[in-house]
């Protein structure tokens, strides 16, 4: 039987490698070697490549299998070769799945994000945690410090942190031993799983204290200071190490992820670093020409219109949009000129807007270019 490439030398890509290059590589692989892509007399060398290269992408993509590959070969990640001590055996396999525990307690049903603490007790990591903040868009251009409240746990008081009622006090766990895990045989393999009666913790609280249940904290709540970075956008997360769920067993705390939500802004619609804005000019201004002001996120500014400028004529205002957290530079600001079209007229007004139309009509095509050029498209339609 033919031995298997290294998987990194399949990809093309160095050990230290991260996830995205790894990721890319397959893509680059699998869009040469796909079955669809592939046929007549390289049709089967094809689709062999393909299945490597696949194979490859899985372990390397997967924390785990990717640090036990590392250690120790294509023997780290396959079942069907032998690794320790122990050969082949059934003692040998007993003895690697114990050095993989947590690979294959993915396999049978174990958790994620455990690991092994003092005394042999299961220790996992907190959860995390996620909270909403809604901002408003001058908030998330110049940026803020803010106080926000979140659930937090604390010892209990009563029972000072160990679960137990006053006066009593937790028992060894007689399932696992007080170690928190038990072991289970399937085959060639002794799994290490978690106990179900202790859940992990090697003691049994025969009389919990009233005030916690037994859990040895309460819940509460604390103020936490965040500070909003200048430039921040839409759905951006803030990570705040260590402020998610407390670990178990003396575990890590998870951690608390901020998302930036940013209310809708009267005004400006935000694109990127730029924004966009719809500046109404009544006809008469936009016939004429002139200078109008817009509004800015720093102010005021300027623009000149010329004469004649139409309906949805847009005008760019380099510099005045948002700097983002990871720009250089600050976008730019479009001003959508939008004509307006003036309402409740007195007779007056529309007498003098029937002799200004009765005059423009008098001079020809020259006022109106654009109503030129659609009337002459609608006659090449009928023709």
């Amino acid at each position: 039987m033919a031995s298997k490439r290294d998987y990194y030398e399949v990809l093309g890509v160095a050990k230290n490698a991260p996830e995205d290059e790894i990721k890319k590589a397959y893509r680059k692989l699998a869009m040469k070697y796909h079955p669809d892509r592939n046929q007549g007399d390289g049709a089967k060398a094809a689709e062999e490549k393909f299945k490597e290269a696949k194979e490859a992408y899985e372990m390397l993509t997967d924390a785990q299998k990717r640090a036990a590959y590392d250690q120790y070969g294509h023997a780290g990640v396959d079942p069907n070769m032998g690794a320790g001590r122990g050969g082949p055996g059934a003692e040998g396999f007993g003895g690697f799945a114990e050095a993989f525990g947590d690979i294959f307690g993915d396999i049978f049903g174990g958790q994620g994000g455990q690991r092994r603490g003092g005394g042999g007790q299961q220790v996992y990591r907190g959860s995390d945690l996620s909270y909403a903040m809604e901002i408003t868009l001058e908030e998330a251009a110049r940026g803020k410090e803010t106080q926000i409240r979140i659930p937090s746990w604390e010892s209990c008081e009563t029972c000072g942190g160990s679960g137990a009622k006053p006066g009593t006090s937790a028992k060894t766990c007689g399932s696992c031993g007080g170690s928190g895990t038990v072991h289970m045989r399937q085959g060639f393999f002794s799994i290490q799983q978690t106990c179900p009666h202790c859940h992990g913790t090697g003691k049994i609280i025969p009389d919990p204290c009233m005030t916690c249940s037994g859990q040895g904290k309460v819940k509460k709540q604390k103020t936490l200071e965040v500070k909003i970075p200048a430039g921040i956008n839409e759905g951006m997360r803030i990570r705040s190490a260590g402020n998610g769920e407390p670990g178990v067993n003396g575990g890590p705390a998870g951690d608390l992820y901020i998302e930036i939500r940013i209310k809708q802004h009267d005004i400006f619609e935000r694109d990127g670093d730029d924004l966009h804005c719809t500046m109404p000019v009544s006809m008469i201004t936009a016939a004429l020409g002139g200078g109008i002001e817009v509004p800015t996120l720093g102010g005021k500014a300027e623009i000149e219109l010329p004469e004649g400028t139409q309906h949805g004529k847009t005008f760019r205002l380099r510099g005045k949009g948002i700097k983002g957290v990871r720009s250089s530079y600050p976008g730019d600001l479009y001003c959508h000129i939008a004509v307006e079209t003036p309402v409740k007229l007195t007779e007056h007004q529309k007498k003098l807007l029937k002799e200004l139309d009765e005059s423009l009509k008098k001079g020809g095509d020259k006022h109106s270019p654009n109503a030129k050029t659609w009337t002459d498209r609608v006659k090449d339609l009928f023709k």
